[in-house]
């Protein structure tokens, strides 16, 4: 399960705690594989009318990572995605499973997606992706000090790459050409910290946003 994060300042423990909250009975099981499992919920809502929901439970937690290049250029990999049926180009990206150490899924998943390894690793967000209808939660690193390799994806990944100057995914991000939640999230974060003195100096300036 997503870690609690921590209240933010603008709120208080005696706010929160006179906050109504979701009563549910024990859930039942709908549907369940090994990445997913949903689940159907008799409820009554914070406003006190009954509800029945239902949850996706993810037993992976979603990880992307933004291949950094010392020359401001970054790596994506384009995909055919199942669900929207629509060609996806996206950071290189995947599950961890809980009880795996977070940051040794992401190198496995950069790996296998580009066959880059990076000398240095840097988590830089963390979010739920969809917290009305899933539990699943999203890490963000990143990498840097990069270095090629074989790809080696699973069974059912066929992927075409592209290595991009920052700017050009900061505009098909903000275009809605790029739309893969995890990448719009990821740029635009890279984006603040270029701007708010978060990158080392070299790097902000190989991103050439004056």
């Amino acid at each position: 399960m997503p870690e609690t994060p921590d209240l933010p300042p603008w709120d208080d423990a005696d706010r929160a705690a006179r906050r109504p909250s979701w009563r549910r009975a024990a859930p039942v099981t709908a549907f369940e594989n090994p990445w997913l499992r949903l689940e159907v919920s008799d409820a009554v809502a914070p406003t006190g009318k009954p509800a029945r929901y239902a949850v996706v439970h993810f037993k992976n937690r979603a990880v992307a990572i933004f291949p950094l290049h010392d020359d401001g250029t970054v790596s994506l990999v384009g995909q055919s995605r199942f669900p929207l049926d629509a060609y996806s180009w996206e950071l290189p990206e995947g599950g961890v499973p809980y009880g795996e150490d977070l940051l040794d899924g992401a190198k496995r998943e950069l790996r296998e997606e580009t066959g880059l390894s990076a000398a240095e690793w840097r988590e830089i967000l963390s979010f739920d992706m969809s917290n009305s209808v899933t539990d699943e939660a999203a890490a963000c690193y990143l990498a840097t000090g990069l270095t090629g390799g074989a790809v080696a994806p699973d069974d059912t990944e066929v992927f075409d790459y592209a290595r991009i100057a920052f700017k050009t995914l900061l505009d098909a991000v903000i275009k809605g050409q790029v739309r893969d939640g995890l990448t719009v999230a990821c740029t635009l974060r890279v984006y603040h910290m270029a701007k708010s003195g978060g990158l080392s100096p070299r790097l902000t300036r190989a991103l050439d946003l004056d």
